[in-house]
């Protein structure tokens, strides 16, 4: 299933991945592709602080760590960005397996998994818009459980 919308803003940034956020389940993989500054870690801050449920949840950037962990109610999320990895092998080390097992995984510069990448996943395009602000999203989803839960998601169909 493929989903395409339109995102004028941040503030629409953020609905977007507490929309998804609110469908979660234990075991997604959500692929986060985009050039540098299209938004993933800001997706993924906004998806992290909807889960927690409160807007002011301190989100580091996993640029540096590689991965953030994020023990929550009602579920725990790993929070990955493998831009410094050279080899897919290296995600091991990160305990990956165990991050699609028991949480729910968003990964940032996911082509690093090459052979790795798991079957059923969400992929997440983000392209530049019409304005500085604007966004392009297409919601790409692989393997079962998520054309249901993708139907409710809203936004501006492109």
């Amino acid at each position: 299933m493929e989903k395409n919308l339109v995102i004028k803003n941040q503030a629409d940034t953020e609905k977007l991945a507490a929309e998804l956020a609110a469908v979660a389940r234990v075991g997604d993989v959500i692929l986060m592709h985009g050039t540098l500054g299209m938004g993933k870690s800001a997706f993924c801050r906004a998806y992290i602080r909807a889960l927690a449920g409160n807007p002011d949840e301190e989100v580091p950037s996993p640029t540096f760590t590689l991965v953030q962990i994020y023990d929550l109610e009602p579920l725990p999320v790993w929070h990955f960005d493998l831009y410094r990895l050279s080899d897919p092998e290296e995600v091991h080390e990160l305990d990956i397996e165990d991050a699609f097992s028991e949480a729910v995984s968003l990964i940032e510069w996911p082509e690093r998994l090459e052979h790795l990448t798991p079957e059923n996943r969400l992929n997440i395009y983000i392209e530049p818009g019409s304005n500085p602000d604007a966004r392009r999203i297409k919601l790409v989803s692989h393997g079962e459980n998520w054309e249901m839960r993708l139907d409710n998601i809203s936004g501006n169909a492109a």
